[in-house]
């Protein structure tokens, strides 16, 4: 399984029934990421604050290993879903990416908004290991089609800020050959839910 650990801004498991809020760092995994601008401010409304984006995104995932599948930005959130080798820098990668995105793009359309990222309970993003085949399919079809959920264009493919870097068949080919799926790991959040569904 390789090194693995994982954080959380709590100690405590679950709160009012809802599992807390962690980051995972796992070795040879797919991962699912998402953020979203503080109270949905649309920061990259403006071509110019989009291409700030990609820079810095490109930029750090190939300086900390993070290989895009497929990556989606909107003018608020992004989406992408790769591979990532070393696990135990996500959080340095993203750190890098948040910081000078914000900083380049506040600059940019000449607007203070801080925090930039960061929404209730200290969460700047959101990362996911992905568990199997069939999660890995649904996860690729959500980033690709996101342009289209929010009806911006009819076909990702008429959305200039949906890249599609690996292919889905081969990605998800390469991650089973390298057993990157996180199918033997427990995880209590998906054991619940097994539980629960189950009982009904």
């Amino acid at each position: 399984m390789g090194n693995f650990r994982k954080t959380s801004y709590t100690q405590r498991e679950f709160y009012e029934d809802r599992h807390r809020f962690e980051h995972w760092y796992r070795d040879n995994s797919v991962y699912f990421i998402t953020s979203r601008c503080r109270e949905g401010f649309r920061a990259f409304e403006t071509e110019p604050a989009k291409a700030i984006f990609w820079d810095r995104f490109d930029y750090y995932a190939q300086l900390h290993g993070f290989v895009p599948w497929v990556t989606t930005l909107m003018n608020n959130h992004y989406h992408t879903l790769g591979y990532k080798k070393i696990g135990s820098d996500l959080g340095e990668m993203i750190r890098k990416i948040h910081g000078s995105v914000a900083w380049m793009v506040m600059k940019e359309i000449d607007v203070r908004h801080v925090p930039f990222w960061r929404e209730k309970g200290n969460k700047d993003y959101f990362d996911g290991c992905i568990r199997d085949v069939l999660q890995a399919v649904r996860a690729y079809r959500y980033v690709l089609n996101q342009a289209v959920k929010a009806r911006h264009v009819r076909d990702w493919r008429d959305y200039a800020h949906t890249r599609v870097n690996i292919e889905s068949n081969i990605a998800i080919a390469r991650a089973v050959e390298l057993k990157a799926f996180l199918e033997k790991v427990p995880y209590a959040r998906y054991e619940r839910k097994k539980r629960r569904g189950h009982q009904r």
